[in-house]
This record gives structure tokens, C-alpha cells and sequence, in this order.
């Protein structure tokens, strides 16, 4: 069977690949409508709900436009507080020819998932917020219809949980929005050959056109005489082809791409906000002379590092202008309403004259990095928070960070992840010799991961580790900002000695010295005109003043000699916090030129 033929049919017309990093032309979108049913009895699994002689037993009276969670709009639900929920699908799978694999991906579920095929339960998994895959070949029934079943348990009130900015009270408060439950990225499926590429990772070099490829070869056994080729291609060009035997299941290959051009142009390979270079990638599975597998990446070449208190972009300091991105919509919450909203986001923040985000107590969609990298936007990663400091907390926060940067180390908008925002998840850790080993700890695991991004040990103060210091500081007086961060030793000052939070920005002094320091989380302009919406850090009530404000706070930063960046929060209003750029439909709540001019420094 050749790569494009497949019992799921034909790539999806119209649709971004769930996976864009190793995508195939083949593969099944099973979003859309699926039953639906809350338990909040608990009752499902010992009533059987999951059974597939069931199927006219068991009534999934409600209908859920999958992938949106339940408590939001486009969902058809849009009700809160359901701690268990259920879906099921029939779904046009038929069983694959012999010696292939059919494979269900479920992009995100939060938080504990279970999945029966035909009654078969296949599989299970925690963690909400980086999807997961089943082989479901053994569940498959003939004919070419296949009952999917998922059940899904998010407690509400599981503080030790990772939910970020998800809320544990009924109703938004402060800074928390609404929950996001079960299924709430894509569904879909793909036929594979038994023994196919399952994972892959870039990592560039430090040199010109170095890069190594770390894949996985589901399947493979040494004896079984596999090859891998790797063809890397520019705007046409060739820039390196190669054919490697699979002797194991994982492979570390190092690639060095030759383009004539590079003599002159050394930076034309590389990768930067400015100019996005994507190399494309071709790699195909070969059993002798015959296919077995074939998929496509891509590949941004770039270099991230920290020197002299500056953010390095391939070796040359990089004043970095983030916004903070929550990544919320009101009509579908943590789930884009649709994949053109994922690009449109890229393209306001870059319109809006930043450089890159920090995507803030969630993991992004696969596809929000896509056009990260397509569009040239950098990208600080969080992991959402838990609230409680406990062994079980600190095991489902590493989990979770295990998951998200085996999926997402392969982008090159990525720079740096960050491990803990401030002090949440470990409350105490100012004083608490065990939860400063965790941010240690946690730090030091994404560094053994991934060494060749900085981390962020924990942003905004009582820092403890890492290779940047990031400071939250919410003064609206420029002359304030000015006076803590205008200068090398103003900073230096500041950091030691300063409490802008009410708390100390690091722990230990001496060990942050010479580290870049960003301010991380400055601004927060409420602009409203309501009586009664949250106040956030300082509000206006008209445009002139909020542009005055914004002028004011962002000029004293780009005045500064002493940071490393900033990070303004935020880039759109969010429920109750209306403290972005663009209200919560992503409208400019000022002219976009204007915001420009300020952030970008274009108006100095």
C-alpha cells in the first residue's frame, strides 16, 4: 500500500496537519459531532457506558461539536462544573491491510483519559494538556465502522492537578478564567505501516548548516535491514541528502547542509523573527527498495544562548519584545475557534510590534507553533501550574513536562521554557529548603532535556535557578520604572535589594549575577468603561490615556541599558481581566500603528 493509500481516505482538504512537524498526506479528522453524556454520579463505568453492545442501551442524548470543551459555547454544552464526561463516535475506520497499524491521536484531554474501541478499552492517560496516541488496530471490527468511546475526569477542585489559569471556584475570579474539560484539541486517526516513523526532533548546530535529527522507528529491529532517507531541500535546492541504516528503534543522526550561497550569505540558512528560513524535509522509510513510510518536516536553523546578561539569537544579542499570551477565546476558551485563528494570532502579535510571546500557564496548539515558525515569532513555553506543593503535584508537573517538550523541541520559535510562574506551586518556596529543590530540580531536568535552550527556573520573583532572572513588576510610573532598571547597576540594585511585588526577586543574590534579566510581566493597562469590571493593574477609560500610559511605560523600558527584554501583559482581554491590547474578539482597542510605534520603539 502506497503512503497516500489508506482506509481513512485522503489528507483532509482544507486543514493544517494536528501534527505538523511529521505529517503524512494520509489521515482522518474525527472532529465534529460526537455524543455526549455527564456523570456526575461517577456512574458510567460500572453502568457500562463504555460496552459496545450498549450502543442502544446507553443514551448520549447530547450532542458536543468535539473539539470544544463543554463549558464553552461552540461546544453546543456550554455548561460548567461537570467533573466526569463521556463521548462516543462512530467513525468510518476500516481495518488496514496486513502488516499496517491504524493509529487514533487525541491532541488534548484533560485531565485523565480512558478510550474504548468496540468495547475494548485501549488505552488510558493523564495529563490535559499534550495529546496522546493509541494503537487501536486490535479493537477493529470488519466492516468500516468503528465505535470510539472516551471518558474523561477532570476534578474541579485538584489543586495539586496542573490546570494553570483554569479556576477550582465556580465563577472566574481575579485572575482565573474557566475550566476547560475533556476533549479540547483535534481528534484524528492515520494508517501506518507496522514499522514507521513515529517521533522526530531537530536540534541545531553551532555551526553553520549543523543539525541533528533525533526519530523514532516504531517497529524497527536491528536485523529487519531498514534505511532511513533524509533529504533537505531549500526553494528547490538540495542542500543535503542521506541514507542511514535503522539499526534500533531510535536514532541520533548529525547533518551538515552545503548551500554554495553560504559563502557569501553565511546567515542564509538561518533562522530569526526577521527571517523565518524553513528548510524543508523529506524522510522516507526504505526496506531494500521498497517504501514503507514517508513523511515531511521541517527545520529552522538557529541558536539560542545567554552571555554578558544578553539573550543570544544565533550569536548576536537579542532584545526580546514579548507579550503575554494566554491563548483564550470566549466563544471556545483554551480550544481556537478554528486553524485561522491560530495564524491570525501569530500575525496580530507580530503586527502589534513584538518579536515573540510568552504562552502563559498552557502548552501551545502544534499548530500555533507552525505558524510561529512559518511567520517568525520567538516563544517562551510555560506549563500550566498546580496550586499545592505535594509529591503527587510534583509528579503530574513533570509528567506533563516530560510529554510537552519530547513534542515540541523540534520548533525553532521555541527559545526558552520556563518551569514555574512565580511562586505557584511552590507557595513556601522563600522559605521552604524542599520546594526550592523542586524548582531545582525541575529546572535542572528541562536543561538535561534539552540543553540548547535557556530556562526559566521560576519568573517573577524569589527566583531560585535558571539561566534568566524574570521580574513582574506592575508600577504604572515610568519614572519608577525607570529609576529600578535604566542602567546595568539599576538592575543589579534592583534585583539584590528591590520588592516591587512585595517580594524579593531572588532568593540568593550572588547566584544570579551576570544573568540576563527580563522583565518578564510589566503593564497590565485596564481599559474599560464599565462600573465593576476588574480594576487589574492601574485602568483608563479612553484611548488618549491609554495610549499615554502605554507610551509612558514601554518608552521608560526601551530606555533601559540594563534588560534583556520585557514581556507586556497582555495581548488581549480575557473574561474579567480587560487588560490587553485587543479586547477578547482580538479587536485593537487603539490604533494598530500607533501600538506599533510604542512597542516596537518606532515613535522614539
Amino acid at each position: 500500500m502506497s503512503n497516500t493509500e489508506s482506509p481513512l481516505g485522503p489528507a483532509v482538504s482544507g486543514r493544517l496537519h494536528p501534527r505538523p512537524l511529521l505529517t503524512r498526506d494520509a489521515w482522518l479528522d474525527l472532529d465534529g459531532d460526537w455524543g455526549f453524556r455527564a456523570d456526575d454520579e461517577d456512574a458510567g463505568l460500572d453502568a457500562g457506558w463504555w460496552r459496545f453492545s450498549a450502543v442502544h442501551d446507553v443514551r448520549f442524548d447530547r450532542t458536543i461539536r468535539v473539539p470544544y470543551p463543554p463549558e464553552s459555547e461552540l461546544s453546543g454544552i456550554g455548561e460548567d462544573g461537570h467533573a466526569v464526561v463521556w463521548y462516543r463516535r462512530a467513525a468510518a475506520i476500516s481495518a488496514p491491510p496486513a502488516g499496517h497499524r491504524v493509529i487514533l491521536h487525541l491532541g488534548a484531554v484533560d485531565h485523565h483519559a480512558d478510550v474504548w474501541v468496540n468495547g475494548v478499552h485501549v488505552g488510558a492517560h493523564d495529563g490535559g494538556h499534550v495529546g496522546f496516541a493509541l494503537d487501536i488496530t486490535h479493537a477493529l471490527v470488519p466492516g468500516d465502522t468503528q465505535l470510539l468511546v472516551v471518558r474523561a475526569v477532570d476534578d474541579p477542585h485538584a489543586l495539586d492537578q496542573p490546570r494553570g489559569k483554569q479556576d477550582w471556584e465556580p465563577s472566574p475570579h481575579v485572575i482565573w478564567y474557566r475550566r476547560t474539560t475533556g476533549i479540547w484539541r483535534q481528534v484524528w486517526a492515520e494508517t501506518v505501516a507496522a514499522r514507521h516513523l513515529d517521533a522526530l526532533r531537530w536540534t541545531p548546530g553551532a555551526r553553520p548548516g549543523e543539525v541533528t535529527l533525533d526519530v523514532t522507528v516504531t517497529g524497527a529491529r536491528s536485523r529487519d535491514d531498514l534505511e532511513l532517507e533524509t533529504v533537505f531541500t531549500l526553494d528547490g535546492t538540495v542542500l543535503a541528502r542521506a541514507r542511514h541504516a535503522v539499526t534500533d528503534e531510535t536514532l541520533h543522526l548529525p547533518f551538515v547542509l552545503r548551500d554554495a550561497r553560504l559563502d557569501t550569505e553565511p546567515d542564509r540558512l538561518l533562522w530569526s523573527p526577521d527571517r523565518p528560513t524553513l528548510i524543508d524535509v523529506e524522510l522516507t522509510l526504505w526496506h531494500g527498495e521498497q517504501e514503507i513510510d514517508r513523511a515531511r518536516s521541517s527545520v529552522g536553523l538557529r541558536t539560542v544562548a545567554v552571555e554578558d546578561g544578553r539573550f543570544m539569537l544565533n550569536g548576536h544579542p537579542a532584545p526580546l519584545r514579548l507579550v503575554l499570551e494566554q491563548a483564550f477565546w470566549p466563544q471556545s476558551h483554551l480550544a481556537a475557534p478554528d486553524d485561522d485563528a491560530l495564524r491570525r494570532e501569530v500575525e496580530l502579535v507580530k503586527a502589534l510590534g513584538f518579536t515573540g510571546i510568552r504562552m502563559h500557564q498552557t502548552v501551545a496548539d502544534p499548530r500555533f507553533l507552525h505558524w510561529c515558525d512559518r511567520l517568525g515569532l520567538l516563544v517562551w513555553a510555560d506549563a500550566p501550574a498546580a496550586y499545592r506543593f505535594s509529591p503527587r503535584a510534583l509528579e503530574r508537573t513533570t509528567h506533563e513536562w516530560l510529554q510537552a517538550v519530547a513534542r515540541d523541541a523540534g520548533h525553532p520559535s521555541i527559545i526558552a521554557w520556563v518551569a514555574f510562574n512565580e511562586s505557584w506551586g511552590v507557595p513556601d518556596v522563600a522559605v521552604d529548603v524542599a520546594q526550592q529543590h523542586a524548582v531545582r530540580g525541575i529546572t535542572g531536568l528541562l536543561k538535561a532535556l534539552d540543553p540548547s535552550r535557556p530556562v526559566i527556573g521560576n519568573d517573577g520573583w524569589e527566583w531560585v535557578a535558571g539561566d534568566v532572572v524574570g521580574v513582574h513588576d506592575y508600577t504604572h510610573d515610568g519614572a519608577v520604572l525607570r529609576a529600578r532598571y535604566g542602567s546595568r547597576d539599576a538592575v543589579t540594585d534592583t534585583v539584590a535589594h528591590a520588592r516591587p511585588g512585595g517580594r524579593r526577586l531572588v532568593l540568593d543574590p550572588t547566584a544570579a549575577e551576570g544573568l540576563p534579566v527580563v522583565l518578564s510581566e510589566f503593564g497590565g493597562i485596564g481599559f474599560h468603561t464599565s462600573a465593576g469590571d476588574w480594576e487589574g493593574y492601574g485602568a483608563v477609560t479612553d484611548e488618549e490615556a491609554f495610549l499615554a500610559r502605554l507610551r509612558e511605560l514601554v518608552g521608560a523600558v526601551h530606555d533601559s541599558t540594563g534588560l534583556a527584554g520585557f514581556c507586556w501583559t497582555q495581548l488581549t482581554d480575557t473574561l474579567q481581566e480587560t487588560n490587553g491590547l485587543l479586547d477578547e474578539h482580538r479587536r485593537p482597542k487603539a490604533d494598530i500603528g500607533l501600538i506599533r510605534a510604542i512597542i516596537a520603539g518606532e515613535d522614539r
